[in-house]
């Protein structure tokens, strides 16, 4: 076997990277539920005055700053011996309301280590296994992660992006948000939108239950919640549907698909919010396809399978989603509206 010191050098340092970020998002989670980050964001502090501000053991706090530290995640001044987050830091890691909210995604890597054993027993059979079947800490995660990017983009860019959605909602529009899991975007529309009618649908009744309590404790009384599933909810003439992150886990997305078709007003839209993808396997060779890929064969994969579906999964791409909504969902118009580095925002019309 001839080696090439050079390259095994190469990916020696890649995979001690990618190990320190695995030997580290236990540690994000602890800087989050112990408020380490937010307690950063506000001052620069030393570990004894992190550890006195956070009520936490120093030591602990010392270890945790050196990790934090050398991954990039904080800032080291040797001089002072204090330890500081940059605006951009604190806006991805201790403010729930920015463009992304990074602990909230290490819920989600926190779940599938409390399924591996079902993951592994997936992997061998082609079983499947239910939404509902996964650890409280995926819905929670799913909820922080994806929320961070609708208030990023979906008031200011995703629902100006669909023709003439945006003068309906200021007046008097139905909207139905399928698969609205906690309620995060159907509260958001909600609240931008109070002379339109929004109703969330989820098959997880759980997750029912805290959009409702979700939506009660943000005031909003134009949004309600239903459990149902995509092609079972029975209200009619939708001047919107959405589906925000979930067609691609149904076990009948095609059926979702003649399902909001059959609910829309014939001048309706449907807006579809998937993960960002190219249409063939060499384009999502990156970083963000890495995540998804990842998410993909450990929560999305197994929620179609378990419903005998086609398990599309995360990176389905455009071409596969055109087919589901137009070939087999009977939509006659179907658009890229617009996108993120994370999201393709797609918009079918009747």
């Amino acid at each position: 076997m001839n080696i090439d010191e050079a390259k095994l050098n190469d990916f020696l340092g890649k995979a001690v990277g990618d190990l320190g970020a695995a030997i580290s998002a236990s540690l994000m989670l602890v800087g989050d539920r112990l408020g380490l980050y937010r307690a950063l964001a506000e001052e620069p502090a030393t570990p004894t005055e992190l550890a006195a501000r956070t009520g936490t053991h120093e030591r602990y706090i010392r270890e945790w700053l050196g990790n934090q530290a050398a991954g990039g995640y904080v800032s080291y001044d040797a001089n002072s011996g204090r330890y500081t987050l940059s605006d951009e830091q604190a806006l991805c890691l201790a403010d729930p309301n920015g463009p992304v909210d990074l602990p909230g995604a290490y819920n989600i890597v926190e779940d599938t280590f409390h399924t591996l054993d079902r993951t592994l027993e997936n992997f061998r059979s082609g079983a499947g296994m239910e939404w509902g079947e996964h650890h409280p800490c995926l819905f929670h995660g799913t909820e922080r992660f994806f929320r961070a990017g609708y208030h990023a983009h979906l008031l200011g860019e995703w629902l100006p992006a669909l023709e003439g959605v945006v003068d309906k909602l200021a007046h008097n529009a139905k909207v139905a948000d399928v698969g609205c899991g906690h309620g995060a975007s159907t509260v958001l529309m909600a609240q931008a939108y109070p002379n339109s009618q929004f109703i969330g649908y989820d098959y997880h009744p759980e997750s029912i239950r805290i959009a409702s309590e979700r939506a009660a404790t943000a005031g909003v009384a134009n949004a309600r919640f239903e459990v149902a599933d995509a092609v079972g909810y029975a209200d009619r003439d939708f001047d919107l549907i959405a589906f925000f992150d979930c067609l691609h886990d149904m076990g009948d997305p095609a059926g979702a698909a003649r399902h909001a078709l059959q609910a829309l007003k014939p001048d309706g839209h449907c807006l579809l919010v998937e993960p960002f993808a190219g249409d063939k396997v060499e384009e999502n060779l990156n970083p963000v396809g890495r995540v998804y890929y990842g998410a993909s064969s450990q929560i999305c994969v197994p929620v179609s399978l378990a419903r005998h579906g086609p398990a599309l999964g995360a990176q389905a791409g455009e071409a596969k989603l055109r087919a589901i909504m137009v070939d087999e969902g009977g939509f006659s118009r179907f658009r890229r509206a617009t996108e993120t580095p994370f999201n393709l925002v797609l918009e079918a019309r009747p």
